[in-house]
């Protein structure tokens, strides 16, 4: 995918995605791509990896994807629910892959100040994609999340969490879903042209 008036914007999960992750791989893969760092990827802190994804957007001038896996997922559905229209704006498109369910019984103690969850739509085109078989989120749970952010949902079997451990370094079948991301975003540009 080579489109020079868009900025990849990476929004790893907890603990970040190591170089080795389909993330990183991904960042050095796509032209004009960035990666949102946070200042403590251990001890996640919701109001600080909002307010790191609304710096990084208002840094740009030009339009952004946003690539956000696990917690980056549940970051980007805060950070839309609070944004100013202004910055809404700048989002073209959010691909969702494998969202936390930071509210599930057995969620990590230092994800829990990200719930609740916001179940408002996201005001851009949206992807969610996840697995029968994620340990962060159940299949009817990811499903509903999809659903409540207005998003496209797509199921992978048996593809875990889809990070490193899963077996998902570069995961390139990935790119699918950006692309079909990537059609929509046209689609909806030209129906407004």
């Amino acid at each position: 995918m080579r489109n020079e008036s868009i900025r990849y914007l990476v929004v790893p999960g907890w603990q970040g995605s190591p170089d080795n992750h389909w993330q990183s791989h991904w960042q050095r893969s796509l032209p004009n791509s960035a990666r949102v760092e946070q200042h403590d990827w251990l001890t996640p802190q919701r109001a600080d990896w909002v307010q790191a994804l609304e710096q990084a957007i208002d840094a740009e001038r030009t339009p952004v994807i946003l690539i956000a896996h696990s917690l980056g997922c549940v970051t980007v559905a805060h950070w839309a629910a609070q944004a100013s229209p202004q910055l809404l704006r700048r989002v073209r498109g959010a691909l969702l892959v494998a969202p936390a369910d930071v509210e599930r019984a057995t969620c990590a103690p230092a994800l829990r100040n990200f719930a609740p969850i916001p179940l408002q739509a996201l005001p851009f085109p949206s992807q969610v994609v996840s697995s029968d078989n994620d340990p962060a989120v159940s299949v009817p749970r990811a499903l509903y999340l999809a659903r409540a952010w207005g998003a496209e949902a797509g199921l992978l079997a048996d593809a875990g969490h889809i990070n490193v451990k899963s077996g998902h370094e570069r995961w390139e079948q990935g790119f699918v879903y950006l692309y079909r991301l990537q059609a929509r975003i046209d689609q909806r540009a030209l129906r407004r042209a």
